[in-house]
């Protein structure tokens, strides 16, 4: 168990060196009159947070991750796959992100 929170946390890092990367990009869009929208994800994706920035999403992710660290093995079972569902939309999402950003 040990190993899954450590890459878990190592991952949560990523992501967030990812967000900060991605929400700059987000900035310099938003100053050219672009990337014009209400949120990154949509309400039935999981995620409470609702912002046109990935770092309040990496936030509640971290959140979650801290209460996943004091459940039981049993608990940590039913709760587990939603929140790897979530950290596997948000990296998807950066690394789409990151591709189309490039591509241009």
């Amino acid at each position: 168990m040990q190993q899954l929170h450590q890459h878990i946390q190592a991952t949560l890092k990523d992501v967030y060196r990812k967000a900060i990367d991605a929400d700059a990009n987000l900035d310099a869009l938003g100053k050219q009159n672009q990337g014009k929208f209400q949120s990154i994800f949509k309400p039935n994706e999981g995620f409470t947070t609702s912002a046109k920035r990935f770092l309040p999403y990496v936030e509640e992710l971290s959140e979650e991750f801290a209460q996943l660290q004091n459940l039981s093995e049993e608990e940590l079972k039913q709760a587990l796959p939603n929140f790897v569902t979530k950290l596997e939309l948000i990296l998807r999402t950066l690394a789409n992100f990151n591709f189309a950003k490039k591509s241009n």
